[in-house]
């Protein structure tokens, strides 16, 4: 699992309201057994109340999808999903959200 693959929510319970977790947990920290994920959700599910820095989109099979970034969440590795896209050219922006999140910078 790498850092900023996108996998799918395997969840039966979640994963029509979001059917991608993304993950940010440092590859350094491959050996854990968790990974610290943030859920993506289809972008016009948000109704236009994105905020452009903490909740940024990407563009996953043609389609946009939000970054819950205050919805930061731990999952066990077993539990991900299939990896379905990269988005680590867009680590900019991901980081960004987490700096915005964690420090309010």
């Amino acid at each position: 699992m790498a850092q900023f693959a996108v996998h799918r929510n395997p969840s039966p319970q979640s994963k029509a309201r979001v059917p991608f977790l993304l993950d940010v947990q440092s590859d350094l920290l491959a050996d854990l057994g968790t990974r610290v994920v943030v859920p993506l959700c289809p972008a016009s599910a948000m109704k236009g109340k994105l905020v452009k820095t903490l909740m940024p989109t990407f563009q996953i099979d043609g389609k946009a999808y939000a970054m819950l970034t205050p919805q930061l969440a731990g999952i066990e590795r077993q539990q991900m999903g299939a990896e379905v896209a990269d988005l680590s050219a867009r680590r900019a922006e991901i980081i960004a959200a987490l700096d915005l999140l964690l420090t309010g910078i």
